[in-house]
């Protein structure tokens, strides 16, 4: 008769580097917005930050672009073959060094305060740990319709959302404490087009106490090239 193992799970606190925020943007193919993405990140009022750069195996000039911005704070890994989106974006979630950690797609822009507001939040809030924004929709010429009024939930109601299978949080938003990633992992790779909405309700789901701020910090760019963003885009447009 076979004894069953039993299994111990060890929960680490990694160093992490106080203050700082690791922001994580993964990228395939996006030569036409990669610059201003990334120019976004460098202007922000918060200046502690590194800006990881998970280049999926593009096939365009993305990479060449990303190297043409001279700046320290910006760290390029290219992999090797195309791994999709789950696993680009939890290869920066390994690399990251701050105590926190934001979200940023790459053809998107972040609002030059945006990051100093998330970590403010979060220094005046200590038992909230991950925190999203409202957002703009933008095309290539203009920014509209701020983007809360039909799925963005505040306060508890957040909570009930993910307990009856709605999404409320816009990914690309997040910023979160890096402890949180630690424990409870990155993007699962066996999901596709959800794996945003898995990783939100599983963080829920452990007691992850999050929230949304009602200021639009984020511009959601609409385009025909674009990665279907999750939940959150069909939503938005239904």
């Amino acid at each position: 008769m076979k004894r069953s193992r039993k299994v111990v799970v060890n929960i680490v606190n990694y160093p992490r580097n106080l203050g700082m925020v690791s922001i994580v943007v993964p990228v395939y193919n996006q030569e036409e917005y990669i610059e201003e993405c990334l120019r976004s990140l460098l202007k922000q009022s918060y200046t502690n930050i590194e800006v990881i750069v998970i280049d999926d195996a593009s096939t365009d000039n993305t990479v060449s672009i990303v190297k043409s911005i001279k700046s320290p704070k910006i760290i390029l890994v290219e992999l090797p073959r195309h791994v999709g989106f789950s696993g680009a974006v939890t290869t920066g979630l390994f690399i990251t060094k701050g105590e926190f950690i934001a979200m940023q797609d790459s053809d998107d822009i972040s609002h030059p305060k945006r990051i100093e507001t998330q970590v403010n939040f979060l220094v005046e809030h200590a038992e909230k740990e991950l925190v999203g924004t409202c957002y703009l929709f933008s095309t290539d010429n203009d920014y509209f319709e701020k983007g809360f009024s039909n799925w963005i939930k505040f306060g508890d109601e957040i909570i009930n959302v993910y307990k009856n299978g709605g999404h409320c949080i816009c990914f690309g938003t997040i910023l979160f404490r890096g402890h949180v990633f630690d424990q409870l992992g990155g993007l699962n790779r066996e999901l596709y087009l959800v794996e945003d909405y898995e990783f939100l309700s599983r963080y829920i789901m452990n007691k992850v106490q999050v929230e949304n701020i009602s200021e639009a910090l984020y511009y959601y760019r609409i385009h025909p090239n674009q990665r279907s963003k999750g939940m959150s885009l069909r939503e938005d447009t239904e």
